[in-house]
Formats: C-alpha cells, sequence, structure tokens
C-alpha cells in the first residue's frame, strides 16, 4: 500500500493522541484551528486506506493509480529547504524509539547494507541475528578483543513536507556474550520483523555520531 497513505494514517494518529493529551474535542480544535470539523473527523477516524480502497474500487481502478505512485523520495523538494547539522544529543534523542537502521559494513562479498530493527541501550545500538548465520560470521574478526567497525544509518523521510531526518553512527560492533550483557539486552524488547531464532544479540558502540535534518520552508 502506498506510503503517502501510511504517512496520512500515522498524521491522524498523532493528532487524535496530542489533541487528547490537550484535552481538546474535535470542535475545539476545528475552531482555534480555523479548518472544518469534518476534515479532523476524517483524518482521525475511517482509515484513509479503506476509504481510498473503495473509492478506487468504483472508479474500477488502484489506490496507487489514484495517487499517482511514485519511489520514496522522488517528489520534488520544498521551495525553500534548509539543511541543518544536528548535534549528538538531538541524534540520540530521534533514535531513542529505535526503529529499523541499515546496518553497513565489509562483508566476504563486498560493501554490505542490511536493514535491522534496533533499541538503543545507554548510547549504544542493539540488535539481533542468527547465532552462525551469514551477518553473524561476517561480523566476527576471528581476534580476540578485536571488534568490527561498522557505520548504522537511520532516517525518516515525509513525503508530504518534503521533509526528513538522517542519523549516521561510527563504530565498534561487539558480540554480546555475558549473562549481564545478555540481560540489559533483552531488556530493550528488541524483536527482529524478519522472525526466526536469531538469539545472537550484537551492540555497535558509536565513536563517532552525526546527523542532519531537512526543514521545509
Amino acid at each position: 500500500m502506498s506510503q503517502q497513505v501510511t504517512t496520512i494514517e500515522r498524521l491522524g494518529l498523532r493528532i487524535a493522541r496530542r489533541r487528547a493529551a490537550l484535552s481538546l474535542t474535535r470542535e475545539e480544535l476545528s475552531e482555534r484551528a480555523g479548518v472544518e470539523v469534518a476534515y479532523v473527523a476524517w483524518l482521525e477516524g475511517e482509515s484513509v486506506r479503506e476509504s481510498l480502497a473503495r473509492i478506487a474500487r468504483v472508479l474500477e481502478t488502484t489506490v496507487e493509480e489514484l495517487l499517482g505512485e511514485t519511489p520514496m523520495g522522488a517528489g520534488p523538494p520544498a521551495p525553500h529547504p534548509e539543511l541543518v547539522t544536528l548535534d549528538e544529543s538531538e541524534c540520540l534523542h530521534l533514535l531513542q524509539p529505535g526503529g529499523v537502521g541499515r546496518l553497513a559494513f565489509d562483508g566476504r562479498y563486498g560493501p554490505t547494507v542490511l536493514p535491522v530493527n534496533f533499541r538503543l541501550l545507554e548510547g549504544t545500538i542493539v540488535f539481533r541475528t542468527a547465532t552462525g548465520g551469514s551477518t553473524d560470521e561476517d561480523l566476527r574478526t576471528g581476534v580476540r578483543d578485536v571488534e568490527y567497525k561498522v557505520a548504522f544509518e537511520v532516517d525518516r523521510i515525509e513525503e508530504l513536507t518534503s521533509g526528513g531526518w538522517s542519523v549516521l553512527v561510527q563504530g565498534s560492533l561487539h558480540h554480546v556474550t555475558t549473562d549481564e550483557e545478555l540481560a540489559s539486552a533483552a531488556a530493550t524488547g528488541v524483536d527482529p520483523w524478519a522472525g526466526g531464532d536469531r538469539q545472537q544479540y550484537l551492540k555497535i558502540i558509536p565513536c563517532r555520531m552525526t546527523g542532519r535534518r531537512v526543514e521545509p520552508r
């Protein structure tokens, strides 16, 4: 389903949560913002995905055709975008919720980039892989106390605003082995979407963290 539809649905959910946190009714939000209450209700209420799917069926087409589906980031930039450099504390704040990031390393077949689910643990990046699997093997140096050097990138793109941010972490890759480390890593709740038996926890210890944000104007 369209990334644009998913973005609108997330937007509606965030609006509803924020409005509830401020103890505002839809009518009060509508009046203060100067928008129709029906529009607020539409954003927060019935799934945009379901509404568009029904319209598409009546018109004998698809949601993708109605939206003019394009690859992520293929739309035009904002009229006056500003590129802002983020400091380390801002980068850590953006990484705090966890999510999906891209692990980059020099594997047995050359430069490799893989998506992994991650969580933050005391300033380090924690993720899981299959013990003895190809990724696990690629990330072992074979030398005691010598750890692999990797890069880890996380970003978020908002198609509706032509904005977003990216964070790049560079550091050493540590295999979690002690009982104390394993307990801390497991407590993060990181859970790979790929499923399977992925009991090897790994931790990236940053030596450098940088970030940028594109702010639409």
